[in-house]
């Protein structure tokens, strides 16, 4: 099953032609897919949306899926890295929540081939959320709105933690990223732009070199790569040692809404676009696992504006979210 997204936000025009042979590798799809998973729902997409900000799902009540994954802020924290149950900061920057249907494995080192696996990892990592999902499923019994939602959506199972973890996968896979600047170009608004991220999309895909990993629509290949930050995570390697390109390797991270979404990198080490812009010119830290798209290369003052330009115009306007009401 597809999800059909609103057609007054995200509703696709014909590339001018010759608009095109460089951006129509990026044109957006219609729908978010639906496929191989649980079928969408609104009343499943909501009970999830419930639950990705209900604190009962932690163990101190005080943390939700939305404490790490903030809308405000691309669905990320705009710290180094998140402060978990513990009260100390975590290992690694939050992942964005944007585009996750279109994404697979899950976080930074791919662990979680689905989104219902990686829902339950934080929730019950003593680090992030130190929650139980036995506790919470006895809680959410005990809640008579959750007790009749849980009973709607899923009449044959109820609550279980199947079917909550369901839930948050399910609303998860609704959390989509605004139409941007970018988007209108590729539909052949010439204005959308201006012709300084015309000349850094230009940079993007050539000189740069940044297309060779943040590809497609969503701006991600999602596979994993070193990109020669210096680090003692040796990343998916940890999960896969067959390769020895996998030490120090971490998923690709879509470009959308880029923006909001700092500071940057898996440890969140970059502060800003311009330091992330200065790694990639150095070329990285050269080790055997460097991937073979990291070349040293260098921009001019204002080829450095004319990439940020571009990456400016992947980010939307900040669209309202506005939060659920919980169950008593």
């Amino acid at each position: 099953m597809r999800l059909l997204i609103a057609a007054s936000l995200f509703a696709l025009a014909a590339i001018q032609p010759g608009a095109a042979a460089d951006l129509s590798a990026y044109k957006r799809p219609l729908t978010v897919p639906f496929e191989g998973v649980t079928a969408y729902s609104p009343q499943l997409a909501t009970l999830g949306k419930m639950l990705f900000f209900d604190p009962r799902l932690s163990g101190n009540k005080n943390m939700t899926c939305a404490s790490c994954h903030n809308p405000s802020f691309g669905f990320e924290t705009p710290v180094k890295t998140p402060i978990g149950a513990a009260n100390t900061a975590l290992g690694r920057q939050a992942p964005t929540v944007l585009n996750v249907a279109w994404v697979s494995p899950f976080f930074w080192d791919g662990r979680a081939p689905n989104l219902e696996q990686q829902a339950a990892g934080p929730i019950t990592a003593a680090a992030e959320m130190n929650g139980k999902l036995d506790d919470a499923v006895s809680e959410m019994h005990d809640i008579p709105d959750y007790k009749k939602w849980f009973g709607e959506v899923f009449p044959d199972k109820g609550i279980s933690k199947e079917t909550l973890l369901t839930a948050i996968a399910t609303y998860e896979r609704t959390v989509v990223s605004n139409w941007s600047p970018f988007d209108r170009w590729v539909d052949g608004d010439e204005k959308a732009v201006s012709d300084s991220a015309k000349r850094g999309f230009e940079l993007f895909t050539g000189t740069a070199g940044c297309s060779a990993c943040h590809s497609g629509w969503n701006f991600t290949d999602n596979k994993f790569h070193d990109i020669g930050l210096p680090s003692d995570d040796i990343g998916r390697y940890k999960i896969d040692p067959s390769s020895p390109g996998n030490k120090y390797a971490f998923k690709t991270p879509g470009l959308r809404n880029t923006f909001y979404r700092g500071p940057y990198m898996h440890d969140g080490s970059l502060k800003s676009m311009d330091e992330v812009i200065t790694h990639y010119e150095s070329g990285g830290v050269s080790r055997p696992s460097l991937d073979s798209a990291m070349s040293p290369f260098l921009l001019t003052e204002e080829e450095s504006k004319d990439l940020v330009a571009f990456l400016g115009t992947l980010t939307a306007e900040k669209q309202d979210i506005p939060l659920p009401t919980l169950p008593n």
